[in-house]
């Protein structure tokens, strides 16, 4: 059994490399990641695993800073030790392995359980493929380190406080797909615990969502949950769409808004569904609204999205560039659905200048009940 460590994180000093442990069977694979990181000043492999009981003592002894994980491996597969990993001693895991039938599902299940991004291993002989490889994987080491250190701060302050109640009628919706799961932590990192309340709509199986939102809350300002059926929406704090259920809004006997969680039919071949959400957004909160959709597959909610901008709501959409799938956010576009088109790290302080906020000055940091303002 991994041991508990979380309280006793090793700190790096300023300017030092960040440590990788690659865990992977095939010594052809760990040799091609050793080999990428070599190219990297900031990086450096501090050690290699063969499975899951090598990492297990090398994690004990080493306390990397990052670990590069496979998901086909003897004994105990990637899976199976990702969720023991960050049950009983967190540490950043961007999972890299061969692609498979299963692979959106493997995405969703290890984002969930707490991986920081899932990349594709290069297909061997096809060009460019290697190239692609490296950018992403240095590009997502780097986040990972980025969200050790919030992790730390989030743990550091202690108990974290109730927000206070949202009395404005402001409200954020996002819609998510393919890519969501890595896009949405880095856009959430850009807010401050003074924003109104966030929705979330990722498509997401039954039996991932809970986990996945125990992630975010762990990696961000904002205090993250699961939605449950008729509660009241608080200042700073998001909600994520229950697997295979539509979340909605509206209004509360009291004037307050409400969420609503309901299985319902499938709409546009979803369940979650992000036109849902958007609808209910657009009846309830209209130009009190701000509408983000994010990378994914299809069209869903791209027409909703319309309504939302007609409703008075302001809209955006993540770029192609940064996106890992441009299908929703294209569709919206397509539709006149959105007032402006932003790289995804743009997104979140767009967001805060929408609202009249201050960018968020120390990530991880909540507000306690005294001191929440009411959002605007």
């Amino acid at each position: 059994m991994i041991p508990p460590l979380a309280c006793s994180f090793r700190t790096s000093a300023p300017g030092a490399p960040i440590r990788v442990l690659v865990v992977d069977d095939s010594s052809a694979a760990r040799a091609m990641i050793r080999a990428v990181l070599a190219r990297h000043s900031d990086l450096v492999c501090v050690g290699e695993a063969a499975d899951a009981l090598q990492a297990r003592e090398m994690i004990r002894g080493l306390d990397p800073d990052v670990v590069t994980l496979d998901m086909v491996m003897p004994g105990m597969d990637g899976m199976d030790f990702l969720e023991r990993l960050m049950r009983l001693r967190p540490t950043p895991v961007v999972v890299v392995a061969s692609a498979t039938r299963q692979h959106q599902t493997n995405v969703l299940r290890a984002t969930a359980l707490g991986a920081v991004a899932f990349i594709e291993k290069p297909m061997p002989g096809v060009s460019g493929t290697f190239e692609a490889f490296e950018k992403h994987i240095v590009a997502r080491l780097r986040d990972a380190v980025r969200a050790r250190q919030t992790l730390r701060r989030g743990s550091a302050a202690g108990t974290v406080a109730v927000a206070a109640p949202s009395t404005s009628g402001r409200l954020i919706a996002i819609g998510a797909s393919t890519g969501g799961t890595e896009a949405t932590p880095r856009l959430l990192a850009g807010l401050s615990p003074a924003v109104p309340p966030v929705l979330i709509v990722q498509h997401m199986p039954v039996g991932f969502s809970a986990r996945y939102a125990a992630r975010l809350n762990g990696l961000g300002p904002l205090a993250v949950s699961e939605a449950c059926d008729g509660e009241p929406l608080q200042t700073g704090h998001a909600y994520v769409a229950p697997g295979g259920q539509h979340l909605s809004v509206e209004r509360g006997p009291a004037g307050g808004l409400v969420a609503r969680v309901s299985a319902g039919e499938l709409v546009q071949r979803h369940r979650p569904s992000v036109d849902v959400l958007f609808r209910s957004v657009a009846r309830v909160a209209g130009d009190r609204a701000i509408g983000i959709m994010l990378t994914g597959m299809g069209g869903d909610g791209a027409l909703a999205m319309r309504l939302l901008r007609e409703a008075g709501a302001y809209n955006l959409a993540q770029d192609e560039a940064t996106s890992a799938i441009f299908g929703m956010p294209r569709e919206a576009i397509r539709a006149g659905a959105c007032q402006e088109v932003l790289p995804l790290d743009a997104i979140g302080p767009r967001v805060m200048a929408l609202l009249g906020l201050a960018a968020p000055t120390a990530p991880g940091t909540r507000l306690r009940p005294e001191t929440a303002p009411a959002d605007r």
